[in-house]
């Protein structure tokens, strides 16, 4: 029988033998140091990511904050540094970006229209801007190796939605242009309480009482000014894309759109809703054509069974067999999903494109 005593110490010979040939050191160089400049890169890029949308929104909201990637590159990074080089782009008070290098951590070649931010990120340590080897300073040949870091870049654009996820309820595009000014007069948005003249009525059409918009091409009030969304889900949302989408039938608005509006009317806040051109078919065949999506705060309702007194000018309050809204358009930053590409009716998305 073998005995064991005769293996005793061989992994000890083994051991050495590797270190001495520096397989090991090596292996050890690859898994650490590569792997911390991996996870540095990883972090550097989510940082880019959210600096950009940070940016890019406080653009689409009126001023350029450029410090916000700094807050956002550093709140990403594990040790809580993360240096920003640059901060760039088009729209507002950025500055141009320089042309793009090609390089895999570098942004993509500047868009030939739209309004966008890149946002560019690399290592930070309390050393300098390098992260420090473990392994790879041991190695033959690597005595003067003071280590490596890594860079990331992000763009985020915005500009009106072409597709989003809005309320399940629509109002017409002439509606929208008369209470605006063909786009030109909105009302500030809350906290700021506007004058009561912002103040409107939108009307569920009656078929005892047509209304038309003078502004609208025939057949663009078809349900009045403005109608219910086929939701699907039952939650008063409703996500538009592809350039039309569905009638809901009735003049009542279900739970789930009763405590949405209820919610909206209460904490004065705005709700973004589809803006419809015209509507073809009827009954549960309805589509409507989408111009574009709008910001409005709900003031009041008086529907079916479903009443709130319209905060900022009672005197709007509808009574009787009417079935109104009450609001006004404002601007605003829509905060779902969506595309950027539609017409602009004050509102705007935001999203990472490179």
């Amino acid at each position: 029988m073998r005995s064991l005593n005769r293996d005793r110490g061989a992994i000890g010979v083994l051991v050495g033998v590797l270190l001495g040939g520096g397989a090991l050191l090596g292996v050890g160089a690859l898994v650490i140091d590569a792997g911390r400049i991996y996870q540095e890169r990883a972090e550097l890029q989510s940082g880019a990511d959210a600096g950009a949308l940070a940016v890019a929104r406080s653009c689409a909201q009126g001023a350029c904050d450029p410090a916000k990637a700094d807050t956002y590159a550093d709140a990403n990074a594990k040790d809580g540094l993360s240096a920003v080089d640059a901060v760039c782009g088009s729209g507002g008070t950025l500055p141009s970006c320089s042309a793009s290098t090609g390089d895999i951590t570098d942004c993509p070649p500047a868009p030939a229209s739209g309004k966008y931010v890149d946002v560019h990120t690399a290592t930070e340590t309390d050393t300098g801007t390098l992260l420090p080897p473990d392994f790879s300073r041991t190695l033959l040949g690597n005595e003067s190796f003071d280590g490596a870091g890594s860079k990331a870049c992000a763009r985020a654009a915005w500009g009106p939605p072409s597709s989003a996820t809005t309320v399940a309820m629509t109002i017409s595009y002439c509606e929208w242009r008369d209470a605006t000014a063909n786009g030109t007069a909105f009302a500030p948005p809350p906290p700021a309480v506007p004058p009561v003249s912002a103040d409107q009525v939108l009307k569920l059409h009656d078929p005892s009482k047509p209304t038309t918009c003078p502004d609208g091409p025939a057949g663009s009030d078809g349900p009045g000014m403005f109608g219910w969304v086929d939701d699907g889900d039952g939650d008063c949302e409703a996500f538009i894309s592809g350039g039309s989408y569905s009638a809901d039938t009735g003049v009542s608005a279900g739970k789930s759109c009763q405590a949405a509006l209820a919610a909206a009317q209460a904490d004065r806040t705005v709700v973004y809703v589809p803006v419809y051109t015209s509507v073809s078919g009827s009954g549960t065949g309805g589509t409507y054509a989408l111009k574009g999506f709008a910001a409005f705060v709900v003031t009041g309702y008086h529907l079916p069974g479903f009443t709130a007194s319209d905060w900022l000018n009672p005197k709007n309050d509808c009574k009787g067999a009417d079935k109104c809204v009450n609001g006004y358009f404002t601007q605003g930053l829509l905060p779902a999903a969506g595309t950027i590409g539609g017409p602009d009716l004050g509102v705007d998305i935001v999203q990472l494109t490179g």
